[in-house]
């Protein structure tokens, strides 16, 4: 069995989980830093998509619906960074990672390519881990408000996207499916910028540099490598193997911020990785 897309994806996950620490440091705003995200890995692709001439034009549908993951993308960034201006970090994450279940439950309706039984089995263990991981307490506190509400938007845009991006990865290559979503991303993310009354300068050198890293590592080098995991794997899969951003994330944090890590952190992190596990026994697709 070929195991580079789920090398390709653990690696990504592991970019991906460098974000929040990087956000945590609050040099930016939290919409500012999305776009900047956006337009620096938009920035780092386009000279070597123009060297390599890596950039095939899709075909007038095909281009329209990656201009469209490229919106979905950025209104889920957008939206997940005004729940956490609005709530708590913790809140917003942990219901924005409710994407696979809502990667599921659209597969099962509008898509040929029905979830696995061990998909179900592996979410639910995934999100007692999740549970645990934040604390049984967290969800007595839960504020059923207008940031509740954007927190559930945010992870069902991305369960689009995930859809969506694997529907269009299977007819469209990579670098070309990465260029055009950078491109509508970063314009959809300025426009909103604007309207917002964001500042797009005047930044210190160190929030310079963690935009930098957040573009390069965390956007250009995380998405290209989960792109190719997406092209090759199930998307339910690869939504629910998302989720461990957030074990890694905490691990990261403990490492380098010294944020305190429980013994009932790793217990939930354990469980959830174990969830992660179970939707990898079915072998009779990739």
């Amino acid at each position: 069995m070929n195991n580079k897309p789920r090398i390709a994806l653990f690696i990504g996950i592991l970019c991906i989980s460098i974000f929040p620490i990087l956000v945590r440091l609050q040099l930016t705003s939290g919409l500012i830093s999305a776009f900047y995200r956006m337009a620096i890995a938009l920035g780092l692709l386009l000279p070597y998509i123009i060297v390599t001439k890596k950039f095939k034009l899709p075909n007038s549908k095909l281009l329209i619906t990656a201009i469209i993951c490229g919106i979905l993308f950025a209104s889920d960034v957008a939206v997940w960074n005004i729940a956490i201006q609005k709530s708590s970090a913790t809140q917003a994450t942990l219901l924005t990672n409710l994407a696979p279940v809502w990667v599921g439950i659209l597969s099962y309706f509008f898509f040929k390519n029905k979830p696995a039984v061990n998909f179900w089995i592996g979410t639910l263990v995934a999100i007692l881990g999740m549970i645990t991981l934040v604390g049984f307490s967290f969800f007595l506190k839960l504020n059923f408000d207008m940031a509740f509400s954007l927190a559930i938007l945010s992870g069902i845009l991305y369960a689009i996207y995930i859809l969506v991006s694997k529907n269009v990865l299977s007819k469209v290559d990579m670098y070309s499916f990465m260029t055009i979503t950078l491109v509508s991303s970063t314009l959809f993310l300025a426009i909103v910028n604007y309207f917002a009354g964001e500042a797009f300068y005047g930044f210190s050198n160190d929030a310079w540099l963690v935009l930098f890293i957040q573009g390069a590592i965390c956007q250009l080098m995380a998405w290209l490598l989960i792109s190719y995991a997406t092209q090759n794997m199930r998307a339910t899969r690869v939504s629910l193997s998302l989720l461990s951003q957030g074990v890694i994330a905490t691990f990261l944090a403990w490492l380098f911020i010294d944020e305190q890590v429980t013994l009932q952190m790793i217990i939930g992190g354990i469980i959830l990785l174990f969830g992660i596990s179970i939707t990898f026994i079915e072998n009779k697709k990739v």
